[in-house]
């Protein structure tokens, strides 16, 4: 039987960040996959009627520095993006153009590396097309695909199934039917892997 995990996340999520970089490794040691459900987190939000950890000024101190905390642990590179709380609709529809095109790993990895190693501003088209460019997509169809309709529907269907599934923040797995919430319990999902 294979081994999936449903990975819901959204770029402007660090602690998903965190959980892509350790993703590699724990599929290594279980021999799962990853099966990649891209969202946006403030659709998610809005239909369950959530709100972010920014929110809280306690809350979000306490979060800045745990996220400090396991990179350091992780040994992965990590900055708090200045440009938070930045916009990923379009870095989000490209996601769905990726998913398509077989291309998603490397598209995570350009845009998660872009927002949380290197500070980048997702919401900026200037910056996405840079970041696009640089991974080696051809930005100009990346971006032309990000505003086609069925990238766009896809994106708000992705989130109000999320949130039907019970999703409601990032990262979310699920390993059958089990729901994991947080990077840091990325060891219950490898447990459940079994």
């Amino acid at each position: 039987m294979t081994k999936t995990i449903d990975f819901y996340y959204d770029f402007i999520s660090p602690a998903s960040y965190l959980a892509w970089t350790q993703l590699p490794g724990l599929c290594k040691r279980t021999g799962a996959t990853v099966n990649y459900k891209p969202m946006l987190l403030g659709g998610v939000f809005k239909v369950i009627g959530n709100t972010a950890p920014v929110t809280i000024p306690a809350k979000w101190a306490w979060f800045q520095r745990d996220f400090e905390r396991y990179a350091r642990h992780y040994g992965v590179p990590y900055m708090l993006n200045p440009h938070f709380i930045f916009s990923t609709v379009n870095a989000m529809r490209g996601a769905f153009w990726a998913l398509s095109e077989g291309q998603i790993e490397t598209y995570n990895r350009a845009m998660f590396t872009a927002a949380w190693a290197e500070g980048k501003d997702l919401s900026s088209a200037e910056v996405l097309s840079e970041v696009l460019s640089t991974a080696g997509f051809d930005a100009a169809m990346v971006m032309e695909a990000m505003a086609q309709p069925q990238n766009k529907a896809a994106l708000i269907e992705a989130s109000e199934a999320a949130a039907a599934r019970g999703v409601f923040g990032a990262p979310t797995f699920f390993v059958g039917d089990e729901l994991f919430f947080g990077q840091d319990r990325l060891e219950w999902v490898e447990k459940a892997l079994g």
